[in-house]
């Protein structure tokens, strides 16, 4: 077993390409679960759903780590994919391997979070790339509000939910997934009590984080290229070769942005990006009081500096069960990181701020 955590074994890539290119015939396929499934699903109702969801590197991964710990949740794990559609079927098929590697290991972000086959992920966007295919066009806004409509991705999304909670013998659903960040309305009239978690992070210190990625994967991809199969397959665009910033409804700001990135200015495409993106997300609580209500705005550096504070305030805002032991276990594993040297020069860090000043202002910053 390679001990590279970059490395895509062919057979799943293999498989998620099949996947990719038929989607109505998994669509069909997990329909067929979900009827199979009918009398076990009678009972299991999809209650408070959260959804952890921003720009990567924001500390969601953590958050998502933190929420499905909790007794009471269930996720996504690496191990659904690809068979994401078919999630009872599959991890029944896993119970019976074997072959069952529970030793955790550093996952590809070298950013010393460990991980195994049953750690909680972001999966759900396979889903959505499916039923909405131009999810992730840099030149069509991915703003899903309150008046779309989609009955079928609805009916088939709220049974996959449902699933997931069967199998887990959990009652809440917890997901991670950074493009439910202009979905946020859409998913608050599909389900009118999830709550919602958006972490946000310092510019200077976040730009850094995603420079770094971007960089590892598309040294990565350039020697590899499963790498990036493998992240387009799994609905990964955040940084690599196969990077698509999140359109969020303003053609200028995104035409901008790519222009810098096409130009390799990547400091000044980045810091635009994160004064576009986080400057809707505060944009879009003025405007919606009900949605402001139901989301918790994580600053990562109050994270750090108050662990215990944060994540009593996070499972309260959930309406879970304030955890102390699993608050306990977690507090001594929240920091900030220090395994990277932002390398940037006094004119790059004035002009990250200069750009996501008047947003990050809003943010506290």
């Amino acid at each position: 077993m390679t001990t590279d955590p970059m490395h895509v074994p062919a057979f799943y890539t293999k498989v998620a390409r099949s996947i990719h290119k038929r989607p109505r015939f998994w669509i069909k396929l997990g329909n067929i679960e979900s009827g199979v499934l009918a009398p076990d699903l009678v009972d299991v109702q999809v209650r408070e759903p959260i959804y952890v969801c921003g720009l990567a590197r924001s500390g969601s991964t953590l958050l998502l780590e933190i929420l499905a710990a909790h007794r009471e949740a269930a996720s996504h794990r690496y191990q659904d994919f690809p068979f994401v559609f078919t999630p009872f079927w599959w991890h029944t098929v896993l119970r019976m391997s074997p072959l069952k590697d529970t030793s955790l290991r550093e996952r590809a972000h070298g950013d010393r979070m460990l991980i195994n086959a049953t750690s909680p992920e972001a999966m759900e966007e396979m889903i959505w790339t499916a039923f909405f295919p131009e999810s992730h066009q840099a030149d069509v806004s991915q703003v899903m509000g309150r008046q779309r409509r989609n009955p079928e991705f609805a009916a088939f999304y709220r049974k996959h939910i449902q699933k997931l909670l069967l199998r887990a013998k959990r009652k809440r659903y917890v997901s991670k997934g950074n493009y439910n960040v202009t979905r946020m309305g859409y998913l608050r009239a599909m389900f009118p009590d999830a709550k919602f978690v958006v972490p946000v992070r310092d510019p200077v210190t976040h730009i850094a984080s995603l420079m770094r990625q971007h960089a590892r994967f598309c040294e990565a991809g350039a020697k590899d290229a499963a790498v990036a199969a493998h992240m387009s397959l799994a609905g990964h665009y955040e940084f690599g070769l196969n990077r698509v910033p999140i359109h969020t409804g303003q053609d200028a700001p995104m035409a901008e942005i790519l222009a810098a990135w096409a130009k390799g200015d990547e400091v000044r495409g980045w810091a635009l990006y994160w004064a576009m993106l986080y400057g809707f997300v505060a944009q879009q609580q003025e405007a919606d009081a009900d949605l402001k209500s139901a989301t918790l705005v994580q600053r990562f550096e109050d994270l750090c500096a108050e662990p215990q504070a944060a994540l009593r305030a996070l499972f309260t805002h959930c309406d879970l069960p304030v955890d102390e032991a699993l608050i306990a276990a977690y507090v001594p594993k929240i920091q900030k990181p220090d395994y990277y040297d932002a390398k940037f020069s006094d004119a790059d860090v004035a002009l990250i701020r200069e750009i996501t000043a008047p947003v990050a202002a809003r943010f506290g910053y």
